[in-house]
Formats: C-alpha cells, sequence, structure tokens
C-alpha cells in the first residue's frame, strides 16, 4: 500500500481532484449554455439606440441653446388701411345731414304756408339765429326771402324750397377757396393745426391724414402737443393704420416749436408731400399760449412757408366758437376752417357766420366719430342736404 504521506502521493491526489472539479464544472457550464461557454463569456452588449422618433438634426440640437430651438412667434405688423375716397365720405355725409337737416325743415315748414304774416317771418328769422346763423347773415337772408316772396306772391312749397335754397347757397358762398394748397415746387406742404381744448383737434389731423392717403398724398405727422402724451400716442395710432411716421419730442412737455421745425426738416428731406402738425389745445383767452402758437408758425417758416393754418372748430358751441376764431386769426392767420360734429342740427348756420365774419372758408366737415367721417365741405351738397 502506498504511502500517502509521501509528497508525490499527496501531489497526484491534488491533481486528481482538481481534474474532477473541473470535469464536474464544464458539466454544469455545457447545460447553461449550449452555444458553449466561450460563446457566453464573450458575448458584448448590444450597443445603446438612438429611438427612431428622434431625428438626427434633434440629437445634435441638444447641445444648443434653449432659445435656438423655440423659434418665437413671429409678430405681423396690422396691415394698413385704405382710407374711404373723399367722393364716398360727401355723399355719405350729405346723406347723414338730409336725415337731420331741422334748420331747413323747419324754414321750409313756414314758407309753404303762403300769405305770410308777420309772426310767421319772426317765426323764419328766430330760426335763423337759433341755428347761429349770426345776426348779420340772418338780416340778409330774411330781406332776401322777403323780397322774393312779396315778388311772387304765394309760393307753393316746391317754390319755396328753390327760394330757401338760393338764398341759403348764396350766404353760404360758392366763390370761396376751399381747396387745399398742396402742390409746391419745392419742399412738403405745411399744414398747421390749431383749436381750443375738446373740439377734436387730434382726431382731426388723423382723419385730415387719412383724407390726403386715400388722395395718394405721402404725409408725415409732427406731434407738437408736447404736454399730452396721450395726444403723442394718439396720433401715432392714426398713422400706423394709414402707414404715416410721426415726429414727436423724446421728453414730455417739450418746445413744440421744436418738433413743429423737426418735423417740417425731416419731411423736406425724405420728399413728403405734406406735413401735418398738431398743436396743443389753448384757451383763446390765455396770451401766453397764444404767444406760443405764434411762435410755432414763426419756427416753421424757418423751413419754408405755412401752406394752410386750419382751425377745429366744434359746431355745437355755436357763438363762442366764432370769438375763438377771430383770436385765433389774429394770432396766426386763419386759411381755413374744420368743422366738427356739423350733425344737422340747429348749429349747422355756423358754417354761414364764420365765413361772414372773418372771410375764411370752411374747408372740411365731421358728422360723426369713424375714421372716414371727415370730408372736404362743399356749399351745394350742405344746402341740397338741409333743405331736402
Amino acid at each position: 500500500m502506498p504511502d500517502l504521506t509521501h509528497p508525490l502521493v499527496i501531489a497526484a491526489i491534488i491533481l486528481a481532484v482538481l481534474c474532477v472539479v473541473g470535469v464536474v464544472w464544464w458539466a454544469i457550464a455545457r447545460r447553461s449554455h449550449p452555444h458553449g461557454v466561450e460563446d457566453a463569456q464573450t458575448t458584448p452588449e448590444p450597443p445603446s439606440v438612438i429611438p427612431d422618433a428622434v431625428a438626427e438634426d434633434e440629437v445634435h440640437a441638444v447641445d444648443q441653446p434653449l432659445q435656438d430651438i423655440i423659434e418665437s412667434p413671429s409678430v405681423e405688423e396690422p396691415p394698413v388701411e385704405i382710407p374711404e375716397a373723399p367722393m364716398t365720405r360727401m355723399q355719405r355725409l350729405r346723406g347723414r345731414l338730409a336725415r337731420s337737416g331741422s334748420l331747413g325743415k323747419a324754414v321750409l315748414a313756414v314758407l309753404s304756408r303762403g300769405n305770410l304774416s308777420e309772426a310767421d317771418w319772426e317765426e323764419i328769422e328766430d330760426t335763423l339765429l337759433s341755428a347761429d346763423v349770426g345776426l348779420a347773415a340772418t338780416d340778409e337772408i330774411m330781406e332776401r326771402l322777403r323780397t322774393e316772396v312779396k315778388v311772387r306772391g304765394d309760393v307753393s312749397p316746391v317754390e319755396a324750397q328753390q327760394i330757401l335754397k338760393q338764398e341759403l347757397l348764396a350766404a353760404v358762398g360758392t366763390d370761396m377757396d376751399r381747396s387745399l394748397h398742396l402742390d409746391k415746387a419745392e419742399g412738403p406742404a405745411a399744414i398747421l393745426v390749431v383749436g381750443v381744448n375738446g373740439t377734436g383737434k387730434t382726431t382731426t389731423v388723423g382723419k385730415l391724414a387719412r383724407v390726403l392717403r386715400a388722395q395718394d398724398k405721402t404725409v408725415l405727422l409732427g406731434a407738437a402737443d408736447t404736454f399730452r402724451a396721450a395726444a403723442t400716442e394718439q396720433l401715432a395710432t392714426w398713422g400706423q393704420r394709414v402707414g404715416v411716421d410721426v415726429v414727436s419730442s423724446e421728453r414730455e412737455g417739450g418746445d413744440p416749436a421744436s418738433v413743429a421745425f423737426d418735423a417740417v426738416k425731416e419731411a423736406k428731406e425724405r420728399g413728403i408731400d405734406v406735413v401735418l402738425v398738431d398743436t396743443a389745445g389753448r384757451l383763446q383767452t390765455k396770451a401766453t399760449l397764444m404767444d406760443e402758437l405764434g411762435k410755432v408758425k414763426r419756427v416753421m417758416e424757418k423751413q419754408g412757408p405755412v401752406d394752410e393754418v386750419l382751425l377745429v372748430l366744434d359746431a355745437t358751441t355755436g357763438q363762442n366758437g366764432m370769438r375763438q376764431a377771430e383770436v385765433f386769426g389774429q394770432v396766426v392767420g386763419l386759411t381755413g376752417i374744420v368743422l366738427t360734429k356739423l350733425d344737422g342740427s340747429a348749429k349747422g348756420g355756423i358754417v354761414i357766420s364764420v365765413q361772414k365774419e372773418l372771410g375764411v372758408p370752411v374747408k372740411f366737415v365731421g358728422l360723426g366719430e369713424g375714421p372716414d367721417d371727415l370730408a372736404p365741405f362743399d356749399p351745394e351738397s350742405f344746402v341740397d342736404a338741409i333743405v331736402g
């Protein structure tokens, strides 16, 4: 029997045990991995896969800043409006006058009675005076009416209408120049717009810009009402709607004369046809403010002559509007009147009185709040509308 303590025997036993263990381990591994142990040990891990839903450019965009990935929504400018043509405006305003022309209706009602008594003539006279026709103009109209009726004898309603139209048309006047002087050989036509507080002056400037744009004129607005920030904003809104720029002061309360000067200068440099300058509303009784208005005009004239000075009057103010017109005329020399709120009421007679007293024509009238409710004044249309 071999010696189990001999080193060679011990080594042989250990080797045999290792062989048995190896055979057992190999058999177990074979059952677990039928394709072989080597395959199980060397099979690589699958690579990371980008989902099909993620595009290649989106993968590269991960490193980009967030503001480059998210596009800001584009802000579109509001479309430029096409203002209504002047002739269309006149037809529409004439219709409004005809629907509410109380002046003509009241006078015609008396004239059509026939065999007029003195009380009837006094009623006609009161109607004209209450319509703000003015005392002097009323006296002239009454004298001509009496003469015409006396010559004809008793008149029919149709004849009364013809007589009244004839006399009112003579009083309104058909020979006055009511056009805007816009055609110049050099530089822009300069228009200064003035008036007291509350007459709708800034709104009128915006509406007048629409009238000029409808005539294919290029326009620049000057916001010389520097004491009201709202006036500048309002003017900018009007300009934006028809594609017209506005020159304004950089600070509230700036020098209005400087704004007016800069507006005319810029219009000249840009080859603009017409520059419209809005001014702050002021009471005709305030000497300091009226002097400031005179300065605005003088400074504008350093760039060239002021072609039009338009006074905006509220037709409903009646004879008080006449006193306003007189003072403004003395300070800046008016060339025309814009009558707002001429809705065909009893105050329509101010058209006659303001022209007679000042010798200044009414050039534009406004009959509503719409953006195109301003039209060139036409005497024939006005008289036809209020008489019927």
